[in-house]
């Protein structure tokens, strides 16, 4: 920090396992993610090459190099482990992960029809290779799924090895775990975090008013995912109690 003030609250350090910031890299060029590093690599904690950007952007070797270097793991988005399964491609997908070395990958279901157990038995595979993060939630925003089935899934992918499991939202905040228009669905939250502990969750908040929510729901060590790049720093000053959202909410 540049300088010192009193009653902040206090932020988790990395390596971190709660108050994690995943970042949304939708396509950025080599000297993009350098900028951003520049000013927000110590907020970050993980970044997902988004849905199948990393089949067309150009340079990937060179841009996933560079988050190497700054120790911060970055994985390829759910769609395209989904694109690969649909093809009956999943054994090239797990050559993928190893030619690129990535250490972490995402398990979603959210574009394809996928029985669970099934998807349960792929985290485990994948599981006994990289870290997995799974992804719970439909991207259909006229899926709307019970909270007892958001319960029982996050649950099942956390016993079959994920390491998180993530609530679904897309890079637009507007379906799963809210409503069309971006608002929470407050009801379905709550019941969640009646049986599935905080800090196994990253909950996708693109929108500054949904991390409002969150850090003034669970404190600013909440795990929050599909960040754009360029609101880390925001969102960092929103954890701290430093914009007026979040302003007097840790005094």
């Amino acid at each position: 920090m540049n300088f010192t003030l009193s009653k902040l609250p206090e932020r988790t350090a990395k390596p971190r396992e709660e108050g994690l910031t995943m970042v949304m890299d939708k396509g950025l060029s080599v000297r993009e993610a350098e900028d951003m590093l520049s000013v927000s690599e110590p907020y970050i904690d993980l970044i997902k090459l988004g849905f199948g950007t990393a089949f067309v952007t150009p340079n990937i070797e060179k841009k996933i190099a560079v988050y190497k270097t700054a120790g911060i793991p970055c994985y390829f988005g759910g769609t395209l482990f989904e694109a690969f399964l649909i093809r009956g491609q999943i054994d090239d997908y797990l050559r993928l992960l190893e030619k690129y070395k990535m250490e972490y990958a995402e398990v979603s279901d959210g574009s394809i029809e996928l029985d669970h157990d099934e998807k349960c038995a792929y985290i485990n595979r994948l599981s006994k290779h990289v870290t997995v993060l799974s992804e719970v939630g439909s991207k259909d925003e006229n899926k709307m799924l019970a909270p007892y089935k958001w319960i029982e899934l996050m649950k099942k992918e956390i016993e079959a090895g994920s390491y998180k499991v993530i609530a679904e939202a897309r890079e637009s905040g507007t379906v799963g775990i809210y409503h069309s228009k971006g608002e929470v669905r407050s009801d379905l939250i709550d019941e969640i975090l009646t049986q599935v502990p905080q800090e196994k969750i990253i909950w996708e908040a693109p929108l500054k008013g949904q991390q409002v929510y969150f850090i003034k729901l669970l404190g600013s060590n909440v795990n929050l995912g599909n960040i754009p790049p360029n609101e880390v720093i925001p969102l960092e000053t929103l954890r701290l109690g430093l914009r007026g959202d979040t302003f007097h909410h840790f005094l």
